[in-house]
């Protein structure tokens, strides 16, 4: 590496980190704020809920896909390239859903702006492993994590007050003037650390197969939800066809997207798996429990969402302190003190949830994200730390995009979990009940897998003298 990107490397990073991660910030604001403005889109649109629905689903999938590209990326295009790319793609967003006429156009602009996330949470990660010091990375990661992290607690409050006092488009209007001033501050700031490699030609043909076995997985499972049940076999054997195609043209590509390699390193496997397990328990539970307190205690649904703003906000602000526990004590204390915290507070939703009350539930989320997060952010963090470098962005991308595609399922699952139970016997309250203990078993079973995860994931730094 020649003197001028080492004297870059040293300068401002957490500066440059900060403008990616309140871009991508922006990108998650806008998502979770739409959430709360449904009914007035189904009002105004004249569409049914289903269908408003993949204002979400469909941001959510867009970002997936692009997150797929982002090892691809970082080898072929810059940084400031990547980052502006995004920010105009969030911009362009703005403006066509600001403007929508009809659901149609609203869904294209929402599918625009699922770009910023996609590129802009990878790049985010990838600039903070150019230029933090590996014993430095918990902590970098954790500072990041909770400028975006802020955005799903502030989301449906920012998206609640907008409606209520003015207009569901008012969202992008507001948001519009900020993602120009940084993009302006991106441009003047952004550096590159690291060369760009202009031979590899993009692998097309992998990324589309994978991108429908995405789509048919996501839209199986919602017609699963639905009651199409030979809607959703059929979607779920195309994935699974799909998939097993991807996986024999990678054994041979020549072409860019991410190497499957990455695999093969324990290091990757061992903190992936965990990592997509605690992002599925956590959207899930988020859908689950304000539906909860409302169907078992009959709490209103201002209630059903101000339980979950205690662990919301420790979830954002413990981040930088997460990751100070990793770079200072290892992976041992966060990621069991973790663990142990989040099956314990499922735990106890299952044995005792109707016993709780509305208090108990709001202490026991609170608990369950305190562990969740603390797991999470450090077990892509301890991963990364040990990661071959020559897989570090194959690895980064796959973090993501599984990140993206399992928060969606772990929805899904758990919804129909929750509706599964329907005795004559039983009122709503105890059929929901008993739904939702289902539900929690599950994720206590996720967290106790998670569990023997993490012990081999620390026992090869262990064996390795690296952890």
């Amino acid at each position: 590496m020649n003197q001028s990107i080492k004297n870059e490397r040293q300068s401002k990073p957490m500066v440059v980190v900060a403008i990616v991660a309140l871009m991508s910030f922006m990108g998650v604001l806008t998502e979770t704020s739409m959430n709360v403005t449904f009914p007035a889109l189904m009002r105004e649109f004249h569409v049914s809920l289903s269908t408003v629905q993949w204002v979400t689903a469909g941001y959510l999938l867009m970002a997936a896909l692009v997150m797929l590209t982002s090892a691809y990326m970082k080898r072929r295009f810059t940084n400031r390239q990547l980052f502006t790319a995004a920010a105009i793609l969030f911009s362009v967003g703005d403006i066509i859903c600001g403007a929508a006429f009809n659901f149609p156009i609203l869904l294209i602009g929402r599918l625009i702006q699922a770009g910023c996330v996609g590129l802009c949470t990878p790049l985010m990660v990838n600039i903070i492993l150019d230029v933090v010091p590996p014993q430095k990375l918990g902590t970098y990661i954790g500072l990041a994590n909770l400028i975006i992290l802020v955005a799903p607690a502030m989301g449906p409050t920012f998206g609640g007050a907008v409606v209520a006092f003015a207009s569901w488009r008012m969202i992008f209007w507001l948001t519009l003037p900020l993602a120009i001033i940084l993009l302006v501050m991106g441009a003047k700031q952004i550096k590159q650390y690291s060369p760009v490699e202009n031979q590899y030609a993009f692998d097309w043909t992998r990324f589309i197969i994978l991108g429908l076995s995405l789509v048919s997985l996501i839209v199986g499972l919602n017609n699963l939800g639905s009651g199409n049940y030979i809607v959703f076999g059929g979607l779920i054997l195309l994935s699974i066809i799909l998939t097993s195609m991807f996986v024999r043209l990678s054994k041979n590509a020549t072409k860019a997207l991410f190497s499957l390699a990455v695999f093969k390193e324990k290091s990757f496997l061992y903190s992936f798996l965990p990592y997509i397990m605690l992002q599925f328990a956590n959207v899930g539970i988020n859908f689950l429990l304000p539906n909860y307190v409302q169907g078992v205690f009959q709490a209103s649904s201002l209630v059903g969402g101000l339980i979950l703003l205690p662990g919301s906000l420790l979830n954002s602000f413990g981040q930088p302190i997460y990751g100070w526990m990793l770079d200072n004590f290892g992976g041992k204390l966060p990621l069991y003190l973790g663990d142990i915290l989040f099956t314990g507070s499922l735990l106890g939703l299952a044995l005792f949830g109707p016993q709780l009350g509305v208090w108990g539930v709001t202490i026991a989320y609170l608990i369950f994200a305190v562990g969740r997060s603390m797991a999470f952010g450090n077990s892509v963090a301890f991963g990364l730390k040990h990661i071959n470098k020559d897989f570090q962005n194959d690895a980064n991308a796959l973090y993501n995009t599984g990140q993206q595609v399992t928060g969606a399922i772990g929805t899904t699952v758990l919804a129909l979990l929750m509706g599964s139970v329907n005795r004559g016997d039983y009122t709503k309250a105890q059929n929901i009940s008993a739904g939702s203990q289902l539900a929690f078993i599950l994720l206590v079973f996720f967290g106790l897998i998670i569990f023997m995860l993490f012990y081999r994931l620390l026992n090869i730094k262990s064996n390795q003298k690296m952890g």
